[in-house]
């Protein structure tokens, strides 16, 4: 019915569950009120005892006493025959709410009344209802004594409550996951002390038999071999040559001074637990803090690395020789409650869906605590992810970081990621630690406060440190400014996404006859695909195996890259090339992006338009600014080889930049696609542009323009790639840019 709640158009259902809390709410009241109209009818009906016998006929006075009425007769009821009631639940099966058109077919088929047909699946429906609703309250019941019979295992086993970690008594009720922790480490350390101290003393014995007659039975002798450490109560014995980790605050874990772990180690998780904590405590200061901490600027809030260094303690340690600071805070209202929000985040995938053109890559590596009571309160997640910039002169960033989520009151909740690359490289010096080392990120992350109406405010904040040395000079100072990397462009993708997201699933665009709503779904899951193939291609993500090659005529600003697909059913078998540049042009991204997407301006630089303008066929829109949408385009002018392809396209906008990406499909794929066809078997190699802000100047003078394109060079898997198509394709690529130059003026 069209109350019901509208379905994910995603491939990860998971990803728009918290979105569409409020999508149902405002279609709820419209099913509900159909649903009882339903049944009231059905009410009124005379039924029968088998649920399918019917009066032959109703009037307004069926509803009068039988004592108004003595001279009326008793209504004679009809009993269908057993053939009639087939065709009746053969047809229900099918179709459980008939049309006129269809009642009068089967009424003239059976030879029934037509109201006696209508009556029959009203009450029919009536019936089905009342037995899912037994069935329901059946399960219920079953489920109500399971849980009690658990709850009585439960009592009885809390009677009596130890501690299967430390051995102590446990302590009822739910404690929190950084007292969890202390107590286990508390535990340990007291085992570890003990067996340290008598190892020592084992040594001491006998490296010191010459003067240990001098005083025998002695507990100081101990003491000739360690030292005093204050631990808040007292005084604790501490083998000398043994320090107190700097990682831990509050928890003594005797550490070597050369960086090494003593005997079986220091708990890593411990390490983790107090770096996130860390880590969360600055994240929230610095996003509760504004002036003097962060100065407003062009480009958005900056951080002040003085006041930084005068308020924070790194969690960290002191900056890698030659790393660059960028550090930034955003604010913005966004359509996800704060709960949404959180699941996203600490769920790689959906995350990696949030956010398709900023995560190249990412996996969860080890869930150390999956939150408090059913929640994610207090979960801490050790992750990986590279984060890319759509151009082949900005290096792919790999981090290695914990993530951790902590509720701050109702409504309110954090979220931080700190890189661990001082924790996992402990065992050797710093400069080893860091020699493989290009990015880590400083304690950087989200505050979320829920508002009304299912809308959130997040304050974000980014705080990376760096190797610039492989970054292209065009793009340092963009990277630098915080919007290739920082919080705004977290924010602005986190807008546009869930504005999509909301907008879909509340079905506001108009019906094309052209396609089904499954087709609808569909579709979009194609395009989301071939745009996430396109990011990849552009950043040599890991996630696909491209290779570069150094060819000496190609120019050093274009990337050449190849791979072979056997058996990836989503792109055509053979050898794939790809190349990319990118370049800067005197228009500001709005005007850019605008001439790209225009189907009509399309002839000026595109080769597949045959130099005829496209025609749009379909279009799905994915925001309130309709230049966000799916696509899809025809050539006005195909010629004889181009009779069966159309054009996938997807264009998105938002503060932090623009890409058009688009791809030719053939014609009876997308027919597929388009009727609910999985278009998981559709293949394509996209091309298309992503646009940035130039930001050396005050002013937005200019755009950095990325071209790329991902060409069938041959369908083979095993032939060799030869030189002239490498040269065909960097040639393709130059004459697009200059071609788009030229429509603009730019060289005027």
């Amino acid at each position: 019915m069209s109350g019901g709640p509208v379905q994910s158009i995603f491939s990860s259902p998971r990803l728009s569950l918290g979105l569409q809390t409020n999508v149902e709410n405002n279609g709820g009241e419209v099913g509900r009120t159909g649903e009882s109209f339903e049944v009231s009818v059905a009410r009124k009906s005379p039924e029968s005892r088998s649920g399918s016998d019917h009066a032959d006929a109703l009037s307004g006075d069926d509803d009068l006493d039988a004592s108004d009425r003595p001279l009326k007769k008793k209504k004679r009821y009809h009993r269908h025959t057993p053939q009639q009631i087939q065709e009746l639940e053969s047809v229900f099966k099918e179709c459980p709410h008939p049309d006129e058109k269809q009642r009068l077919d089967l009424s003239r088929r059976l030879n029934l009344d037509s109201r006696q047909v209508k009556f029959w699946f009203q009450n029919r429906r009536t019936q089905l209802k009342t037995q899912i609703e037994r069935h329901e309250n059946s399960l219920l019941r079953q489920e109500n004594d399971k849980l009690r019979a658990e709850n009585m295992s439960v009592r009885e086993a809390m009677r009596h409550p130890m501690c299967s970690h430390c051995g102590g008594s446990a302590v009822l009720g739910e404690i929190s996951l950084e007292e969890h922790q202390l107590r286990i480490e508390n535990s340990r350390l007291k085992d570890e002390l003990d067996r340290l101290c008598a190892l020592a003393g084992k040594f001491i014995n006998r490296s010191d038999e010459a003067v240990s007659h001098h005083l025998p039975n002695s507990p100081l002798k101990l003491g000739v071999g360690s030292k005093n450490v204050y631990d808040g109560g007292g005084f604790t014995l501490v083998p000398s040559g043994f320090e107190i980790s700097p990682f831990f605050s509050g928890l003594e874990a005797p550490v070597n001074r050369t960086g090494t772990d003593v005997a079986a180690g220091v708990d890593e998780k411990s390490l983790y637990l107090d770096l996130a904590l860390s880590a969360m405590d600055e994240l929230v200061k610095m996003a509760q803090t504004s002036e003097p901490l962060w100065i407003a600027s062009s480009k958005g809030k900056m951080l002040n690395r003085e006041e930084y260094n005068k308020s924070f303690r790194p969690c960290l340690g002191p900056k890698p020789d030659g790393f660059v600071p960028e550090a930034s805070k955003e604010v913005g209202m966004v359509i996800i409650n704060s709960l949404a929000l959180v699941e996203t985040l600490m769920d790689s995938e959906r995350w990696a869906e949030m956010f398709p053109c900023m995560i190249a890559r990412n996996s969860t590596t080890e869930i150390i605590s999956s939150g408090m009571g059913g929640t994610r309160n207090g979960a801490l997640h050790l992750m990986q992810a590279e984060l890319q910039l759509l151009s082949p002169l900005v290096p792919v960033r790999q981090v290695t970081f914990l993530r951790f989520c902590k509720q701050h009151a109702e409504g309110v909740w954090a979220v931080v990621d700190v890189s661990i690359d001082r924790i996992s490289d402990r065992g050797g010096s710093a400069s080893s630690a860091w020699s493989s080392l290009s990015c880590r990120r400083l304690p950087s992350g989200c505050l979320v406060h829920d508002m009304p109406n299912g809308y959130s405010k997040v304050t974000w904040i980014d705080h990376t440190e760096y190797d610039e040395t492989n970054i292209h000079h065009l793009y340092r100072p963009l990277v630098r400014s915080g919007l290739a990397f920082g919080s705004k462009r977290w924010i602005s993708a986190l807008q546009r996404q869930c504005e999509s997201l909301t907008i879909l699933m509340s079905s506001p665009n108009k019906p094309t006859p052209a396609i089904s709503s499954i087709g609808k779904k569909s579709m979009l899951k194609l395009a989301q695909r071939m745009t996430e193939n396109f990011c990849r291609g552009v950043c040599a993500s890991s996630s696909q195996k491209w290779s570069k090659l150094d060819i000496g005529n190609i120019d050093e600003d274009v990337r050449i890259m190849t791979r072979k697909n056997v058996d990836d059913s989503g792109e055509p078998p053979g050898i794939l090339l790809s190349a990319s540049t990118s370049v800067w042009v005197p228009v500001s991204p709005r005007r850019l992006f605008d001439f790209l997407r225009d189907e009509l301006m399309r002839s000026e630089w595109d080769i597949l338009s045959n130099g005829g303008p496209m025609q749009e066929i379909a279009n799905i829109f994915k925001g309130q600014d309709h230049s966000n949408s799916v696509s899809l385009l025809r050539s006005t002018a195909m010629n004889a080889s181009q009779s069966s392809m159309l054009i996938l396209q997807e264009t998105s906008i938002d503060a932090s930049g623009a890409t058009v990406v688009y791809a030719p499909v053939d014609i009876p794929a997308m027919h597929s696609v388009m009727n609910g066809g999985d278009s998981a078997y559709v293949a394509l190699l996209p091309s298309g542009f992503a646009i940035l802000p130039d930001v050396q100047g005050t002013e937005e003078t200019g755009s950095l323009f990325t071209v790329a394109f991902q060409i069938l060079v041959n369908s083979l898997p095993t032939a060799k790639l030869n030189v002239e198509s490498i040269e065909t394709v960097s040639n393709l690529i130059s004459c697009t840019v200059q071609k788009i130059r030229a429509a603009l003026r730019c060289d005027k």
